[in-house]
């Protein structure tokens, strides 16, 4: 093909376009001698000729959304493969401006490769408005122009070329935008900049590659400039990268529009300022750091306290290492680093950490400990997750030095993983050393104003002290002299300053003075040393001394002070106490029964004779424990421990304990009942000091109940006899009675005479002599009731609780025979279906006995005056002061009464 004729021919094409977009005819389109293809303002092909679809290798689906802007496989240009939103129709459809003379390189799908040059003219309707486009392209044989072969066309060809290879290799990313702030076009260096491809970037706005805080401004100077207020603005702003960083870049952007004013799209050049913003903050952060310092080492003149001190570090260590959570950890009196101060931590965090070091306190050099990232680091994985819990991700630890020795530490957090620069780790030691030399210096004030607080407190203590207060020189001469000395021994202060302290001394204790005198000079002191001294009347008084030695300030002894305490009441006292215990301990020799008493350990202080001939053993002092018998017994023969025995549990619990028996074995064999008192003793703050216990010999009771238990068996034994007799008698007497009437009053008083019978069973079998069992008292009557009924009436009874006393039980058991009685003759109509149901239950000291049956029930007062065993009941309920109540539904009759007889 001849290209110079190829171009005249291009150019006879142009006005092509200005046929609008409609198809012309296949006949036309087949004799053109180039390729030529229409797209709508969307990009959708209309139409294409033959020519077109040998040049792509293949025919594009007409109107197909998914075939845009161009019909060929693959399109390069520059070498580079780009994308359908990429093509030059597709720029021709964004921007209304025409191409000419573009070379290019299409990639049929069968692999072969052909040069093609491209015309492209946008179509406009008749109110200027972009309605398409129309694409002439033909092959290029043998690729690329040679300028000494190019027209003009082809010289603007190669200098478009040289504008994109300069485009793309400038040392500013460039990127072209449409009014929506999306990335039509972008340069190498762009991509270079941020780490995305081109393919990556296009599509996306300019804010979703802004940093959020910096999006608002650009978005804002952007909406002006599409509104024309101005056609270029710059801004700095962060541009995320695609490693998950960001850099600095300063922003031009300026206003493309068309002839008649209308923003096409706008171009931004964007320049890498990262490592100029960084050397800013970098120094807004120096100057920081020194401004923090200054006002930190400002604020300190003027603090009093420690509080103050401590407030005004947290300050400037927040604001010169750029944090907003710090603390400060001192070393307390047990050499324990515990927080002093702090500001937004937990108690639970501070409660965890506490404690923590990373230096030994002896440290002579201690230097910053800096963890940058908690989550990578070597700590302890509960340490780790403790601080991970807080919201720490960063911290530093920097010691404080005080008077050359480490004295604590304060410690920057951070939210974030952070590095710690050697500027930040410099500022950190200057705020450490400003804050151990104020603390040095608090200190060094606190101290000198407790030490003359304390002199000027012990020289009131001295001189109003109720002791005698002396000192003397290593020689004996007193040189001081208190009121308290002159109301114990009678001499001024004049009289005695200067002389020697022998003059106290009587002469029969003189060799005192040169032993103490030793003992002060070798340093040691003398606690509560008892002797007599004279006063100045010559009387005698018992004295209680204490005498320390008294350095200078090198430590050297160069003399001592005494202290002497007037115990003559004390003396007396003692004396009083002794002759009180001695009375005590003939006293408690007199009683008639075992005693003995034990310290808090339960070891045997003390017993009496009576203790000794009850053990049938002398106990021993001091290594003997809890009790003073050989081996110690439960009534029913199981051996009881001496250390579970009742002093050991008054000993242990701290309470008398009462209401036990146990048996005591003799060495030689013979056992003892008996009942301990064991009762604790207490000092004035009311721990144990030790217990005192009696043991109140039961044997000759222990004989009397069993004589008295064998003559309640013979009672027993005769009264059953005679009611078995009675009983007997009233029956046979009943069998024989040809009276109706007669044989059913024998039958009444037969039944009366067996629950009667029942309950005397009751009263003999228990071992109370005054009180029997309420749950064995109700099972024994009403089975002995239960026989006398017909059978196949069933009585159903409840468990009773509680004791009544012995004079209850006849007039009960009588009551009871008579209502269980007459619910069996009046309330059972059906005994396969019907029952009787008794319970006898106590609430708070009083009884309650119901017998329940599913008869009609009855009225009280209308069968009152006609039945004689009602008239019983309430004879007997009368005699125990009970209330007797009928009601129906079911039928119950219901006893209330007390626990004894008018009770």
């Amino acid at each position: 093909m001849n290209i110079q004729q190829t171009a005249v021919d291009l150019d006879s094409l142009e006005p092509l376009a200005a046929l609008g977009l409609q198809s012309p005819s296949p006949a036309f389109l087949a004799q053109l001698p180039i390729a030529i293809h229409a797209c709508d303002a969307e990009g959708r092909i209309l139409w294409f000729n033959s020519r077109a679809a040998d040049l792509w290798g293949r025919a594009p689906r007409v109107g197909d959304d998914s075939e845009l802007f161009c019909g060929s496989y693959k399109l390069f240009l520059d070498g580079r493969p780009i994308s359908r939103e990429q093509t030059p129709m597709a720029e021709v459809l964004r921007t209304g401006t025409p191409v000419r003379g573009l070379e290019g390189r299409l990639e049929r799908p069968d692999g072969s490769h052909v040069w093609v040059t491209i015309h492209i003219a946008p179509v406009f309707d008749e109110d200027g408005v972009l309605a398409g486009a129309i694409n002439c392209f033909h092959e290029r044989i043998g690729g690329r122009l040679e300028m000494s072969d190019a027209r003009s066309d082809d010289w603007m060809q190669a200098r478009d070329e040289r504008l994109a290879a300069t485009y793309e290799h400038v040392g500013a990313g460039i990127v072209e935008i449409d009014r929506d702030g999306r990335m039509l076009r972008v340069n190498q260096q762009l991509c270079r900049l941020t780490g995305y491809t081109a393919s990556e970037l296009l599509g996306r706005t300019i804010f979703e590659e802004t940093l959020p805080e910096d999006t608002a401004e650009d978005r804002a100077q952007f909406s002006r400039q599409i509104a024309g207020e101005f056609d270029r603005y710059s801004i700095e702003k962060r541009i995320y990268c695609k490693d998950g960083g960001h850099i600095w870049a300063a922003v031009t952007s300026s206003s493309i529009r068309d002839a008649a004013g209308k923003f096409l799209y706008a171009v931004r050049v964007q320049h890498d300022i990262t490592d100029r913003k960084r050397a800013e903050q970098a120094l807004a952060r120096r100057m920081e750091e020194q401004a923090a310092l200054f006002a930190f080492s400002e604020r300190l003149q003027h603090c009093q306290s420690a509080e103050q001190v401590h407030k005004a570090a947290l300050d400037a260590i927040t604001r010169a290492l750029g944090c907003t959570r710090a603390s400060i950890l001192l070393y307390d009196q047990a050499e324990v680093m515990r927080f002093a101060a702090w500001r937004d931590l937990s108690e639970a965090y501070r409660k965890a950490v506490e404690g923590h070091s990373p230096w030994d306190r002896n440290e002579t050099r201690p230097a910053p400990v800096c963890i940058e990232d908690v989550a990578r680091s070597d700590l302890p994985d509960d340490l780790k997750q403790t601080i991970l819990n807080e919201g720490i991700q960063a911290t530093a630890f920097t010691p404080i030095v005080q008077d050359g020795r480490l004295a604590g530490k304060f410690m920057a957090y951070h939210v974030e993983p952070h590095h710690f620069t050697p500027s930040e780790l410099d500022t950190a030691l200057t705020l450490a050393r400003l804050l151990g030399f104020a603390l040095a210096r608090l200190s060094g004030d606190e101290a000198r104003r407790l030490a003359e607080r304390d002199a000027q407190q012990l020289a009131a203590i001295v001189e109003s002290s109720a002791d005698a207060i002396v000192s003397k020189n290593l020689d004996g001469i007193i040189q001081t002299w208190n009121d308290g000395a002159r109301r114990l021994f009678g001499y001024s202060r004049d009289e005695a300053v200067g002389r020697s302290i022998t003059m106290l001394i009587p002469s029969d204790r003189q060799d005192e003075e040169p032993r103490i005198l030793a003992k002060i000079k070798a340093g040691e002191r003398v606690d509560h040393f008892e002797t007599v001294r004279r006063r100045k009347d010559g009387s005698l008084v018992d004295i209680s001394l204490t005498i320390s030695p008294i350095r200078d300030r090198m430590g050297r002894v160069i003399g001592a002070s005494k202290i002497a305490r007037d115990i003559t009441e004390r003396k007396l006292a003692q004396r009083r106490l002794q002759e009180s215990e001695q009375r005590l301990q003939e006293l408690l020799d007199a009683i008639p029964a075992a005693i003995y008493t034990t310290d808090a350990d339960g070891k045997i202080t003390y017993f009496n004779q009576t203790a000794v001939e009850f053990a049938g053993r002398t106990p021993s002092l001091g290594s003997d424990e809890w009790c003073v018998t050989w081996k110690l017994y439960l009534p029913d023969g199981t051996p009881l421990p001496h250390d579970q025995c009742p002093m050991a549990i008054a000993l242990k619990e701290g309470r008398p304990v009462r209401g036990v028996e146990a048996v005591a074995e003799r060495p030689d064999g013979t056992r003892v009942p008996f009942i301990p008192f064991p009762t604790p003793l207490f000092d004035a703050s009311g721990r144990v000091t030790g217990a005192i216990n009696m043991l109140v010999d039961l044997s000759e009771r222990k004989q009397a109940e069993t004589q008295q238990r064998l003559l309640l068996n013979e009672l027993n034994h005769r009264t059953k006899n005679n009611m078995q007799m009675l009983q007997g008698l009233l029956y046979t007497a009943a069998r024989s009675a040809r009276s109706e009437e007669a044989r059913r009053v024998l039958d009444d008083a037969c039944s009366r005479i067996a629950a009667m019978a029942a309950a005397q069973r009751v009263l003999y079998g228990t071992t109370d002599a005054t009180s029997f069992a309420a749950d064995e008292f109700l099972g024994a009557v009403v089975e002995t009731i239960q026989q006398t009924l017909p059978a196949g009436i069933k009585i159903t009874r409840t468990s009773a609780t509680g004791a009544l006393s012995n004079d209850i039980a006849m007039p009960l058991a009588l009551i009871l025979n008579e209502l269980l009685t007459n619910a069996a003759k009046h309330g059972i109509s059906d005994p396969a279906a019907d029952g009787i149901r008794v319970s006898l239950v106590e609430y708070d000291g009083q009884f309650e006995l119901y017998v329940e049956d599913d008869g009609p029930g009855f009225d009280l007062n209308a069968v009152r005056q006609t039945s004689s065993g009602l008239r019983l009941v309430l004879g007997l309920a009368r005699q125990l002061h009970a209330e007797l109540t009928v009601s129906r539904s079911p039928s119950r009759a219901t006893l209330r009464f007390g626990a004894s007889r008018g009770a």
